[in-house]
């Protein structure tokens, strides 16, 4: 019988906050992957004009990097107070900052207009971009993880994780209709902003959905139970939680970074890249090539769930190896098949990189949620999460870049997301099974609640010695006697 902390919602309620999570990280995965693909297609001419066409590029993607850099951040500060404030105020928040920088983007002046000011604005607006980011998955993803019925852990909090491809499905399908019914110089003259303004409508409608939700039952009951404690123990100050995650969760945290290598990589050379790539060595479209991460994330976003599901029955570690390991052995038939030229083949191949990819993002939320406790679970999943994308999504396409223009070659690409599949199959082989973990269980030992055990085990140490001396002098007293 489940305790009323774990007790599966009403269907309905469970369905508005899934709604929710998936909305808004949409929104915020569209703003994201927007300026992605804007920087593989039309940034460099825009914003770096001055340099070669591949330098150009690669200066893009310097500024496309900048964002991951500032998730981090995002993920200490949002994890701080959505471990003290709740779930639902800060995920409010996050988009609001996304979409006011989204739009931003798209009334930015060019450098023919404004020289060099304009690449310093667009830098400036894309570390708010990372920032926003840094702390809306681990919000979104506990939202749904902390409602959710235990059973179906896996499922449901994988439809968040969603949100990343139908973001890119939608980023992707509003520049490719651009593209399509736009001239060249009429896309690169005003065109590419209608997708960057249009994220001001998306952002009403995301704030409107997620102030409907409630705050997650399971944090309202962990934060119940510290105000308890500090109602107890006046004198004693909760310790922050990002040290509570290093002191009870430092190799959980690690664990997470490893098993994001694979999955963060191998997503942003499958659709940010390769845009790049199909374009410039595979002598194909920009059309084609949209075209073909269009298609491709539609499937991507069907077999999330499923994936999810499959985690709930078999667990959360072999479906995420088996996607770790099929992406490795697929990189090479990858660049293979884009490499014909051919629009099937490039179907092919980003299509089935996808699938792959998504064995490891759907369980991942699930996966990192039952790594943490409650008090410490924003902090620790977002810490996690956020802290491996500076390594892994962050330089993916910068050093892909780089590594067509030193090489002229697929192979190193390929090899680099090997190296980051190795990794991963080492984290996750290292990690412990999670789909059982109940997320109400009571949290680990807080610094305070370690000192006050620590007191009274002083305190009993002290009473058996006073029993053990009290018998020998009794016994010593009957010797004499």
């Amino acid at each position: 019988m489940s305790s009323p902390a774990t007790a599966p919602p009403a269907p309905n309620n469970l369905k508005r906050i899934v709604a929710a999570s998936l909305i808004g990280t949409t929104i915020e995965w569209y703003d994201f992957f927007l300026y992605g693909s804007a920087a593989a297609l039309v940034f460099n001419k825009l914003f770096f004009p001055d340099s070669d066409p591949l330098v150009g590029t690669l200066l893009s993607f310097l500024t496309y990097a900048v964002g991951f850099a500032a998730r981090p951040l995002g993920a200490l500060v949002f994890g701080h107070y959505g471990d003290r404030l709740g779930r639902k105020k800060l995920l409010v928040l996050s988009l609001l900052l996304m979409g006011g920088a989204t739009f931003a983007i798209g009334l930015l002046p060019t450098h023919a207009t404004v020289g060099t000011a304009a690449p310093v604005l667009l830098t400036v607006l894309r570390l708010v971009q990372g920032f926003a980011l840094g702390g809306e998955w681990g919000g979104a993803v506990l939202l749904v993880s902390e409602h959710g019925d235990a059973r179906r852990r896996g499922f449901w909090a994988s439809w968040p994780q969603t949100g990343a491809p139908a973001g890119q499905l939608l980023a992707t399908g509003v520049l490719s209709l651009l593209t399509a019914v736009l001239s060249d110089d009429a896309f690169a003259s005003w065109g590419w902003r209608i997708p960057f303004l249009l994220s001001g409508v998306l952002v009403l409608v995301g704030l409107w959905i997620r102030l409907s939700v409630d705050e997650s039952p399971v944090f309202r009951q962990a934060l119940a139970r510290a105000e308890a404690r500090k109602a107890a123990r006046t004198a004693d100050v909760e310790p922050l939680p990002l040290v509570s995650v290093l002191r009870h969760h430092w190799r959980d945290v690690l664990i997470a970074m490893g098993a994001r290598m694979a999955e963060n990589i191998s997503y942003y050379v499958i659709t940010a890249f390769i845009l790049v790539y199909a374009t410039t060595s595979a002598d194909v479209s920009k059309q084609t090539a949209l075209n073909a991460v269009l298609v491709a994330s539609a499937v991507h976003f069907a077999v999330i769930p499923a994936w999810g599901a499959l985690s709930d029955r078999v667990g959360r570690r072999p479906v995420y190896l088996v996607g770790a390991v099929g992406i490795g052995l697929w990189m090479f038939p990858f660049f293979a098949l884009v490499d014909t030229g051919d629009f099937g083949g490039l179907l092919l191949a980003v299509t089935v990189g996808l699938v792959l990819h998504g064995a490891m993002y759907a369980p991942q939320a699930a996966f990192f949620s039952e790594m943490f406790a409650t008090r410490m679970r924003y902090s620790g999943a977002s810490i996690g999460a956020q802290f491996a994308s500076v390594a892994a999504g962050a330089p993916a396409p910068l050093i892909a870049t780089a590594l067509l223009a030193d090489y002229d070659s697929s192979t190193p690409i390929a090899l680099y997301v090997i190296a980051a599949v190795l990794l991963t199959v080492l984290a996750v082989g290292v990690a412990e099974e999670t789909r059982h973990r109940d997320l109400a269980d009571v949290e680990p030992a807080t610094d305070t609640e370690d000192g006050a055990k620590a007191e009274d085990g002083a305190e009993a140490e002290d009473d058996d010695a006073r029993k053990t001396s009290a018998a020998a002098d009794a016994q010593a007293l009957r010797a004499d006697r």
